[in-house]
């Protein structure tokens, strides 16, 4: 199989739910910050701020996806990702929940705000 080298490749190399969650989080992305660029990272979508600094990656694997963001940005959501399994800036979003679309639109703004007002970059 080919190595994705583009969000769309990646997207469509997925399968459901896989690819379904994905271009709900894409969506989401482009809601949120129209302004960032699509790349790839480290094989995952990733959203890039116009001056090229990541806000945020998105990635699929077998039973969730991954949405992650600095571990500052994370931390600051503590309180309200409780129901989520986390790592040090990731939260997995399981296949067979909801997407909390209202708590990720808050954390990449809040992520954009850490980038653009304190400078925080990326991990």
């Amino acid at each position: 199989m080919v190595k994705p080298t583009t969000v769309d490749e990646y997207i469509a190399a997925l399968e459901d739910p896989a690819a379904s969650r994905l271009r709900e989080l894409r969506g989401l992305a482009r809601e949120t910050v129209p302004e960032a660029s699509e790349a790839l990272k480290w094989g995952s979508p990733a959203y890039l701020h116009p001056r090229g600094t990541i806000l945020f990656v998105c990635s699929a694997h077998r039973w969730h996806a991954n949405f992650t963001v600095t571990p500052s940005t994370r931390e600051a959501f503590a309180e309200e990702l409780t129901e989520f399994e986390t790592g040090k800036g990731s939260v997995k979003l399981p296949y067979t929940v909801p997407v909390p679309t209202d708590l990720l639109r808050r954390m990449i703004v809040h992520r954009l705000r850490e980038y653009e007002d304190d400078g925080v970059n990326w991990m």
